[in-house]
């Protein structure tokens, strides 16, 4: 007999899994340790003019379907108004059947907006109306979202050059539901391709920082070193860099501080002078996270707006990516050893996006595990287009195959979408219905406590001590099972 779809028990296959997910997951706060949501709307509170606006724009995965769907570009990205975008949606939803935007989209609608029925062309007027009624109601203002979805702590993204204005204001809360810190994301100090655009952020760090840079390498790194000492001030605890490849080459002071030279005099890099002053400050800059304590994160291998003429159009990350195919296993490995080598490599978490490569990353990560501190090395939650059913599951099973699931520090969004908290509920069903497929089939024991224990460790607790952040007051256990042993 079909099951019911979407159900209380979605996606949970046997008794066990129900189990562990409505005592030990469903309660668990969460902690959003890599986004891309806007602190200035937080800091705001700001209130979305419709399902359109918190839904559809900026959401690179919606956007694809519908170009794929035969939808003109101007209902994803162009002037069509709120409705037209929206019933253009409702109308490729029912072609997205076995594409995971068709379990996200009606996750979202049922959690926060409490509709249960499918969108379609023949349902959407009546869900547009009754979403746009209740993102009226002040627990659908973006600090309501997070409250209702029980986020404990969020994770911007954040260049080293940007202010922080809005981290100001949040940090100054009284006892928040949810606690919003910057990461760390320095992807622009090594963007050399562009020597005009390089230029043009350096004189923004130079106004943030307060120092003159120069011609001088010495001089750019101490400005950054400026600002990552603001960030941790501001509660930062992490960085994150979006990169091909790892640069690891062999480098000199001097031939870093030529090629520096070279491309702040305008001057355009080959290959070999980019992949050195690049590598030269990566380097340093994980040397920065080190000292301080931080968490580096490492995202790696989407080729990136690959559709030249609608980058010209429509400008970059507007939804014109993929998987790349690049080597990553010895410029990676030859990175974290150079760190090790001396003892100076941080808490990393590896982020691959080609599956080709997640038994690689896997076992890279765990040839870096030291014993100084449990899951020291992460290989990290399934990314961008592996985050989805087949995705997660495989990067669990690679994980458990190759290092330990049970100091796995779990979920994240990485969504610019207040809605997009329905992932981390996708991911720990799929976690449970992993663990009682394994007790069907006499792989575990049917220890719920042992395996409850696991649960609320991944989905929780194995964060909030990997990152040791202060938490919000969502992090106040909702029952009993929602404390894990290692409490």
């Amino acid at each position: 007999m079909p099951r019911q779809f979407m159900g209380d028990d979605f996606l949970l296959e046997t008794d066990v899994a129900v189990d562990l997910y409505h005592r030990f997951a469903e309660a668990q706060p969460i902690i959003d340790y890599h986004c891309h949501l806007p602190a200035a709307r937080i800091a705001a509170d700001h209130r979305f003019r419709s399902i359109t606006e918190i839904w559809l724009d900026g959401d690179h995965y919606k956007w694809r379907a519908m170009r794929a769907n035969g939808v003109a570009e101007r209902y994803c990205t162009g002037d069509a108004s709120d409705w037209e975008k929206f019933e253009a949606w409702a109308r490729t939803v029912p072609d997205t059947l076995r594409n995971p935007l068709y379990h996200w989209t009606h996750m979202e609608l049922r959690r926060p907006f409490g509709i249960d029925e499918p969108l379609s062309p023949a349902t959407a007027r009546r869900i547009y109306d009754r979403c746009n009624e209740r993102l009226l109601e002040d627990a659908f203002t973006t600090l309501g979202l997070l409250r209702q979805f029980r986020v404990a702590v969020v994770c911007t993204t954040d260049d080293p050059a940007d202010p922080l204005d809005p981290h100001r204001a949040l940090a100054s809360r009284d006892r928040p539901s949810t606690r919003v810190y910057p990461t760390w994301r320095p992807d622009r100090a090594i963007a050399f391709d562009d020597p005009a655009a390089f230029n043009a952020w350096v004189r923004r760090l130079e106004e943030a920082s307060g120092r003159s840079i120069g011609g001088s390498l010495d001089s750019f790194l101490d400005g950054l070193k400026a600002r990552h000492d603001v960030f941790h001030e501001m509660g930062c605890r992490a960085s994150d860099h979006g990169l091909d490849t790892m640069f690891a080459e062999v480098w000199t002071e001097a031939e870093a501080q030529a090629a520096f030279d070279r491309v702040r005099s305008g001057r355009t890099l080959d290959r070999e002078a980019s992949l050195t002053l690049a590598s030269a400050v990566l380097y340093r800059l994980a040397l920065l996270d080190h000292a301080r304590g931080w968490v580096q994160q490492f995202h790696l291998g989407a080729l990136r707006n690959v559709n030249s003429r609608m980058r010209k159009v429509l400008g970059p990350d507007t939804g014109f990516d993929s998987m790349g195919d690049l080597g990553q296993a010895r410029p990676l490995a030859r990175f974290l050893d150079r760190l090790d080598e001396t003892n100076e490599l941080a808490k990393t978490i590896l982020y691959n996006v080609n599956p080709r490569d997640n038994e690689m990353f896997a076992s890279i990560a765990g040839s870096f595990q030291d014993g100084s501190v449990p899951g020291k090395m992460q290989y990290g939650a399934a990314w961008w287009f592996l985050d989805q059913l087949d995705g997660m599951t495989a990067q669990m099973r690679a994980l458990s195959n190759l290092g330990l699931l049970s100091r796995f520090v779990g979920m994240i969004t990485d969504s610019r979408s207040f809605l997009s908290y329905s992932r981390h509920e996708y991911f720990r069903r799929l976690l449970c219905n992993l663990l009682g497929e394994d007790v069907r089939r006499g792989l575990l024991p049917d220890d719920r406590d042992l395996l409850g224990a696991l649960v609320a460790n991944v989905c929780f607790v194995n964060a909030r001590d990997y990152f040791g952040f202060t938490l919000g007051e969502a992090a106040t256990p909702a029952s009993a099972a929602a404390v894990s042993s290692r409490t």
